[in-house]
């Protein structure tokens, strides 16, 4: 069965969806996007989303090109059309289409931007086995570009940096600059020192996820100690555990980087209760 899709206003089978090949997000990519969490037919998250994505525009002079209410009224549409249980919603703005190729980007109000949004079924999606056992990680150099606040569909570099790691044997990549841990490839990154949780702080350095503010204001809503600061490659080795968080991760236990093991190689006791603290929560406050 084919899946419906959202493009600029239609819902269509996937394959009649179509996008002109001047669009600047083909071209340039010049592009936001989000990835809304669906658990229980439900969805995650998704108000702290439409505002990561209304900032995402703004940075970017986009124009937004529906209203937040009718974008939850988008979400909710394409989960009943595709009978979604458990998965993701993928959605894509750009700054549509002014013509020819042209490096310098026309007037925002003069310019309708492009909206693209389509599901992907994900059954077993908070049952993830890997889960239980922890993923392994490498750690990269970070050659993108210094404003990884904004989510860009800007993703080459990333996509790069999952291959090596699959080339390395490894499930994920960590990204370091000037020494220091930024994030994974599609995630935030945690380490565990005694009874701290370490994570980089909020800059233009890292993407300020959604799914990091909900586990950080949970970990200190049960009285886990916070510390945003930047940690060294090899401070993640030496630590007591390591996690990454993510909206299609949740929270995921990690238990090797560069090959080497991790507190005991198996998850330890703060990730997987952070992850039970998460869904938890999560699917209470789902819409």
């Amino acid at each position: 069965m084919s899946r419906i899709v959202y493009v600029n206003g239609e819902y269509l089978a996937e394959a009649e969806a179509r996008i002109s090949i001047f669009d600047r997000g083909f071209l340039m990519a010049d592009g936001v996007y989000e990835v809304t969490s669906v658990l229980d037919g439900k969805l995650i998250d998704f108000d702290g989303h439409a505002k990561r994505l209304q900032r995402s525009m703004d940075e970017l002079d986009m124009r937004a090109p529906v209203t937040t209410e009718e974008l939850l009224d988008i979400h909710r549409e394409l989960v009943r059309k595709n009978e979604i249980t458990e998965g993701m919603i993928y959605l894509q703005v750009t700054r549509g289409s002014a013509g020819d190729r042209d490096f310098a980007f026309p007037d925002p109000e003069t310019t309708e931007p492009t909206i693209v949004l389509f599901t992907q079924a994900k059954p077993g999606l908070a049952d993830n086995p890997a889960a239980k056992k922890g993923i392994r990680v490498i750690g990269i150099e970070d050659i993108r570009w210094g404003r990884r606040d904004i989510k860009t569909v800007q993703l080459l570099y990333p996509s790069m940096g999952k291959m090596m790691a699959k080339k390395a044997g490894a499930d994920d990549a960590w990204m370091i600059e000037d020494g220091f841990v930024t994030e994974g490839t599609s995630n935030n990154a945690y380490i565990v020192k005694g009874d701290t949780i370490i994570t980089r702080a909020l800059s233009n350095d890292i993407l300020h996820g959604i799914t990091r503010a909900a586990v950080l204001r949970f970990a200190r809503e049960a009285q886990m100690k916070v510390e945003e600061r930047s940690f060294t490659i090899d401070e993640a080795k030496e630590a007591d555990e390591a996690f990454v968080t993510s909206a299609s991760t949740f929270v995921m236990p990690v238990v090797e980087i560069d090959g080497q093991t991790i507190g005991e190689g198996v998850p330890g006791k703060v990730a997987p209760r952070l992850r039970e603290i998460y869904l938890e929560e999560s699917r209470k406050a789902a819409v």
